[in-house]
């Protein structure tokens, strides 16, 4: 499976010899905040002995956050990280994966030896999650992850929904692992959320992570938090001790304190997404109508990755997610300056 991801700015600059204006990686355009960096630069003094391996002061500090027992959380090294090991621990024979969505699900799964099954999302009804997914949640079904918002569609699953796929999965003892991290760019995140039910469904996990909204991507801070608190010990054994440096775990406790910046984030995302999609359309984009801080889009001229490059502009391809072809990119949501650039760049190459 070629899995690609967007961010690879070493790529591009060693490609075109520049950085680029990056729109690849959904990342928040405003920067790592302030008190985080704060934060980092006072932690290098503990850089000379080993993190806490088990995190409890930010597990702590992201119980008294999320309304849970420290017990219902584990933190990783990114998100990624965390699947590796709710793959290596659970090591489902069977998994359900709609289709598009984020490929790193897939090449874990198979590499440890799952079948991995797909609800393909159609092109018609925007890629948005029906209750078609019932019908594939059967017994002998062992796991199934959701993209909550879905990357890369930006689309997020009916509430209702949600809640019947969580009931069906407990009825088929399935475990329904649900990837949260752009959830924080929506106003309606906690509404949205299924971590007020990790208490009563011991056959749910969700992933969370820093690197998305508080632009911490170069540090790697995720979590998983879990009903069944066996099974994030067992996936705390799949991997090392010292996972999460001390530098990571300090940038954790600041950024949860960042709720201006958050704030100040989710009001740029609303008012530039639909800007953004609107400039889209005009240059006859066929424009997935999400929700998150990126927009999937259909390009009527080819290429239009290469032709942006050149131009110093990365976008992310999406010719590698199942389901989707080469005429498909991804673009994250940036500040008004760097949206207008892209689609006068657009506009100049097209």
């Amino acid at each position: 499976m070629d899995v690609r991801h967007g961010g690879d700015w070493a790529g591009f600059q060693a490609r075109y010899g520049q950085l680029p204006l990056d729109f690849s990686a959904s990342i928040s355009p405003l920067g790592l905040p302030e008190g985080v960096r704060r934060a980092v630069i006072a932690a290098l003094k503990e850089a000379d002995r080993y993190p806490d391996p088990q995190c409890r002061a930010l597990r702590a500090r992201l119980g008294e956050y999320h309304h849970l027992s420290p017990e219902h959380i584990l933190c990783g090294n990114g998100a990624a990280d965390l699947i590796f090991r709710l793959a290596l621990a659970k090591r489902p024979v069977r998994a359900l994966l709609p289709a598009p969505t984020f490929g790193e699900y897939e090449r874990v799964l198979e590499g440890v030896g799952s079948t991995v099954e797909h609800v393909f999302l159609e092109e018609k009804q925007d890629f948005q999650l029906t209750d078609q997914l019932l019908e594939y949640i059967k017994p002998g079904l062992d796991l199934m992850i959701l993209c909550e918002p879905n990357n890369p569609t930006g689309q997020v699953t009916d509430r209702a929904l949600l809640m019947e796929i969580l009931k069906r999965c407990g009825q088929t003892d399935t475990l329904l692992a649900v990837d949260e991290c752009f959830l924080d760019f929506l106003p309606c995140s906690e509404e949205h959320s299924l971590i007020g039910q990790i208490p009563t469904h011991k056959n749910l996990l969700i992933f969370r992570a820093f690197t998305k909204c508080y632009a911490m991507a170069g540090l790697r801070l995720g979590y998983a938090l879990c009903g069944d608190p066996s099974l994030l010990e067992a996936m705390a054994r799949m991997g090392q001790a010292w996972g999460v440096s001390c530098v990571a775990q300090e940038a954790g406790l600041a950024a949860l304190e960042e709720r201006a910046y958050l704030e100040t984030l989710r009001t740029l995302i609303e008012g530039e997404r639909p800007r953004l999609r609107s400039g889209l359309e005009a240059l006859g984009c066929r424009v997935v109508p999400g929700q998150a801080n990126f927009l999937l889009f259909q390009s009527p001229v080819p290429n239009l990755a290469e032709l942006l490059g050149a131009k110093g502009i990365s976008i992310r391809s999406c010719e590698n997610f199942l389901g989707l072809g080469g005429d498909w990119y991804r673009v994250c949501v940036r500040n008004g300056e760097d949206n207008d650039r892209l689609l006068s760049t657009m506009r100049e190459v097209m």
